[in-house]
C-alpha cells in the first residue's frame, strides 16, 4: 500500500484516483459479442459459453431437477444461514414500501404518485472465483417485494448449488446457464430462450460492466454505473488495528482491481494497521488477489478529523467504515458514500451478507450522485391527477395565462373548451 503523509488539498485528486480501465479496448472486445448475440440468439450464447466458460450447454434454462439437486447437495448450515439473511433483507426492504398519498393542491385538484413495478428485470450473478450467491438475495428480494412480474437470472455455468438454492428461495424460477458479456446481451435483446428485460442489475468484471453501459446507451436501463469493489476506513486512536486490517482485506480479496483506503490523523494507527495487514494477508486463501489489490491501495495520514471527513466525502466510497468511538456523531458529516458502517463492531462483511441493507452499491465515485439498490430500483413512480369541474375552474386562469405566454394556444384551448 502506498503511504501519503499530510498531503495538501490540491494533491487529493491524484491520491484518490481509482484504477483506470482502458475503455476503448474494452468496447472493442465487448461490441462484437453483443452484436453476435443480437443476431444469432441462443446459438451465439452456446458458442461463447463453450469459448469462455469451457462448458457445453444444450439447454440454457436450469431444470427443476437441477434445482432439486442443488437443494439436496447444499450444506444444511449454509442453507440456514442464507434463509436467515433473507429474512433480514426482507425486513429492511419491506420498510421501503409506500402507499400512494393523495394531495389536494387546491380545491378540486388532486394529485398522487404511485409505485408501479418494472414488469421485466434481469439479474446478473458472477460465477468464477467467487460465485456471489448473496447477490441473488440482495436483488431477488426487493424485486419480488416490488412486484416485478418476470425476473430472469443469468449466471455462468457450472452453477454453484448455492446460486440455485438462493434463486429458488427468493422465488426466481427462470435461471439460465450463461455468463459474461453474452448474458448481458441476451437480457438486453432477448433470444429464443431468454426474454428481453427492461432493466438489468448485478455486478460483474470489467467486461460485464462495459456491456451494461453499452446496452444502456441503446435504451436498456441498468442499476447503476459500477467499477471494482472498494472500502475506505477512517480510524482514530480508539480503533483496533486488527479489526481495521481485516476490514481492508475483506475488500482487497474481492479482486485484483479492488481498492482500499485507510485514512487517519495518527501515524501510529496507520503503522499498526499496516503491520496487521501484512500478518493477516499471509493467511488468506485469496492472498495473491488481495496483494494485487493492495498495490492499488493507499494509507493516508491527515492533520485532523475535519480534513479526513472532507477527503472521504471527496472519495465517495462504496463502503465507508468509521472506526472510532464517536462514529454516530461523525456519520452526520458524511454526505457521499454507498453504505456506512459505524463503530468498532460493524464490519462491512455484515452489510455484504446479512444485516439487511443492500450490498449492490455505487462504486468509482458514483456515490456522489447514485444510491445503492433498493425497492425504488425496481419500480417506476407514476404521477396521477384528477380534477373536478370546480377544480378545473379554480386552476384555469393560471394554466391559460402560462400557456398563452409560452405561445402554446392549444394548451390554453384544452382548458378553455371545458369551462
Amino acid at each position: 500500500m502506498r503511504n501519503y503523509k499530510l498531503p495538501s488539498r490540491n494533491e487529493w485528486p491524484a491520491i484518490l484516483q481509482r484504477p483506470v480501465m482502458n475503455v476503448a479496448a474494452l468496447e472493442a472486445t465487448v461490441k462484437p459479442i453483443l452484436q453476435e448475440v443480437r443476431a444469432n440468439g441462443d446459438a451465439a450464447l452456446k458458442k461463447f459459453t463453450q469459448q469462455f466458460d469451457k462448458t457445453t450447454v444444450e439447454n440454457l434454462l436450469v431444470s427443476e431437477e437441477e434445482f432439486a439437486n442443488a437443494q439436496a447437495t447444499l450444506d444444511a448450515s449454509l442453507k440456514a444461514a442464507m434463509l436467515s439473511a433473507k429474512v433480514n433483507i426482507e425486513t429492511f426492504h419491506k420498510s421501503q414500501l409506500t402507499q400512494p398519498q393523495v394531495i389536494e393542491t387546491m380545491p378540486g385538484v388532486q394529485c398522487w404518485r404511485k409505485n408501479v413495478a418494472i414488469e421485466k428485470v434481469g439479474l446478473y450473478i458472477p460465477g468464477g472465483t467467487a460465485p456471489l450467491f448473496s447477490t441473488i438475495l440482495m436483488l431477488g428480494v426487493p424485486a419480488k417485494l416490488a412486484g416485478c412480474q418476470e425476473i430472469v437470472l443469468c449466471s455462468p455455468p457450472p452453477h454453484h448449488p448455492a446460486i440455485l438454492f438462493a434463486a429458488k428461495a427468493v422465488g426466481i424460477t427462470k435461471v439460465f446457464k450463461v455468463g459474461g458479456v453474452q448474458a448481458i446481451g441476451a437480457m438486453a435483446y432477448g433470444t429464443e430462450s431468454i426474454p428481453a428485460v427492461s432493466k438489468i442489475f448485478g455486478p460483474g468484471n470489467q467486461y460485464v460492466t462495459c456491456a451494461k453501459q453499452m446496452v444502456q446507451q441503446q435504451g436498456i436501463a441498468i442499476d447503476m454505473p459500477a467499477g471494482p469493489s472498494e472500502v475506505a476506513v477512517y480510524a482514530d486512536e480508539s480503533a483496533h488495528p486488527a479489526f481495521v486490517a481485516a476490514d481492508l482485506l475483506s475488500q482487497a480479496e474481492h479482486g485484483a482491481d479492488s481498492q482500499v483506503l485507510l485514512v487517519s490523523c495518527h501515524a501510529g494507527v496507520i503503522q499498526a494497521v499496516e503491520q496487521e495487514i501484512n500478518k493477516q494477508v499471509a493467511q488468506l486463501p485469496r492472498k495473491d488477489i488481495a496483494l494485487q489489490a493492495l498495490e492499488n491501495s493507499k494509507l493516508i495520514l491527515l492533520n485532523n478529523e475535519e480534513e479526513a471527513i472532507d477527503l472521504l466525502n471527496e472519495y465517495a466510497a462504496e463502503h465507508l467504515i468509521l472506526s472510532c468511538d464517536h462514529a454516530a456523531a461523525l456519520a452526520e458529516k458524511v454526505i457521499n458514500a454507498g453504505s456506512v458502517f459505524l463503530g468498532h463492531y460493524s464490519p462491512e462483511s455484515v452489510g455484504d451478507y446479512a444485516s439487511g441493507t443492500n450490498h449492490t452499491l455505487p462504486t468509482n465515485g458514483y456515490a456522489k450522485a447514485y444510491s445503492g439498490v433498493s425497492i425504488d430500483s425496481f419500480v417506476k413512480k407514476i404521477t396521477f391527477q384528477q380534477l373536478t369541474p370546480e377544480g378545473l375552474k379554480n386552476i384555469s386562469k393560471t394554466v391559460m395565462a402560462m400557456a398563452t405566454a409560452e405561445g402554446l394556444e392549444a394548451h390554453a384551448t384544452a382548458v378553455r373548451i371545458r369551462l
